[in-house]
């Protein structure tokens, strides 16, 4: 069995794992990452694609922005479509901020260049994963690696591995306190090399269910329809989603959808979820390894950075200088910013889409998007949360 010791064990190689292995490694700190999945099927991965101020703000600093700078799509407001008609969000006006497309594979890309530069200790197709007690010093990590059982010593573990992975489990069931939402539908997604419909994002209700106007690039679009859960990805020809999508939208903008074949189409069912604490011991949680959002907010990968952006810090000050009040502080510090987003991606979901029951709750959705569109206060409050509620105006 190989063997070896390092300051902090990272279990994930997605942008939370990855990120906080860059920031650390700037800060001279030894990491080793540790990935079930191939580095391939990492990249690959589909996932969201608007930035907060905050998450540019953080990856610019990190020396991560190049890119970003140069292909990322700044926008300054949303579209919301209902009853017909669009309501634009105007973040600019309301809070001096923006937000900016930039697709989370791309985050991923380059992150993984700058390991290659840095010689970072990243390791994919790890198979069981698993760790001691992370109450009982330091703690290893275990692990089968190309053909080899690997054995690493870690000062402090941080879980970066998803809703699925192995980290949350080592909390047990008695300190552990989880709180879920399940939602009776789900996103088909669509991916095509297409111009997209509309230079702003465009959230659309109507009594078909929600629907999602977005983008990667001004050439490929990401377009969105809510479906049952009964539905299945095969049965959805691109011509049938198309021709769903445009029923959802006002018929000047459906006027103008450019259709294209898909090169990726998916169904993702949606969920809200809370895992507390997210300290445990020499074990921290970050990312989907501690909480879920709907998408309808764009706001899980932004969790996702805000919780490293906390963390990293706070390892350095720890590991490097003797002083822990940011580790002590980190669970309850990060659990406050994500029970705001929490609530904000459930409004939001509850705001655009279609949930079953009697008139009475869907006339009070419509009087909620009637006030929306109204009052310059509901406005700023919407748009406060939607570039990041760190980032908003004094």
């Amino acid at each position: 069995m190989s063997e070896r010791r390092v300051q902090v064990g990272i279990i994930g190689a997605g942008p939370a794992g990855l990120l906080l292995g860059h920031l650390l490694t700037q800060a001279g700190i030894e990491v080793v990452i540790l990935e079930r999945q191939s580095r391939a099927h990492v990249a690959s991965r589909i996932r969201a694609g608007v930035l907060e101020q905050g998450s540019v703000a953080t990856l610019n600093a990190a020396g991560l922005g190049e890119r970003l700078r140069r292909d990322g799509l700044v926008h300054a407001g949303v579209d919301i479509a209902h009853s017909g008609g669009c309501t634009h969000i105007d973040f600019k006006a309301l809070t001096g901020h923006a937000v900016t497309v930039y697709g989370q594979t791309e985050i991923t890309r380059d992150l993984n260049v700058a390991h290659d530069i840095a010689g970072t200790r990243v390791l994919y197709e790890c198979a069981d994963v698993a760790m001691t007690d992370p109450l009982a010093g330091p703690v290893r990590l275990s692990c089968l690696h190309a053909g080899q059982h690997l054995s690493v010593v870690c000062d402090v573990v941080v879980g970066c591995d998803g809703y699925h992975g192995v980290s949350r489990q080592q909390i047990p069931p008695a300190v552990r306190r989880e709180y879920e939402r399940v939602y009776p539908f789900g996103w088909l997604g669509v991916l095509s090399d297409t111009p997209p419909v509309s230079e702003e994002l465009i959230y659309a209700s109507h009594p078909r269910g929600f629907a999602l106007c977005s983008m990667r690039s001004p050439t490929r679009s990401r377009y969105y329809v809510q479906v049952d859960l009964s539905e299945r990805v095969d049965d959805w020809s691109d011509e049938r989603f198309f021709d769903e999508l445009c029923q959802r939208l006002p018929a000047g903008v459906a006027d103008g959808l450019v259709r294209g074949p898909s090169i990726e189409k998916s169904i993702a069912p949606l969920r809200s979820f809370v895992a507390e604490p997210m300290r445990y011991g020499q074990l921290f949680l970050a990312g989907d390894a501690a909480h879920i959002v709907p998408p309808t907010g764009a706001k899980g990968l932004n969790l996702a950075i805000s919780d490293v952006a906390a963390l990293a810090p706070a390892l350095e000050a720890s590991l490097l200088y003797g002083d822990h009040y940011g580790l002590d502080a980190y669970s309850e510090q990060c659990l406050r910013r994500v029970w705001k987003t929490e609530r904000f991606s459930w409004w939001f979901t509850q705001l655009t889409h279609r949930f079953e029951g009697d008139g009475f709750t869907q006339r009070l959705q419509q009087a909620e998007l009637d006030y929306l569109t109204d009052s310059t206060t509901a406005q700023r409050s919407f748009a406060e949360n939607y570039v990041g509620l760190a980032a908003r105006s004094p």
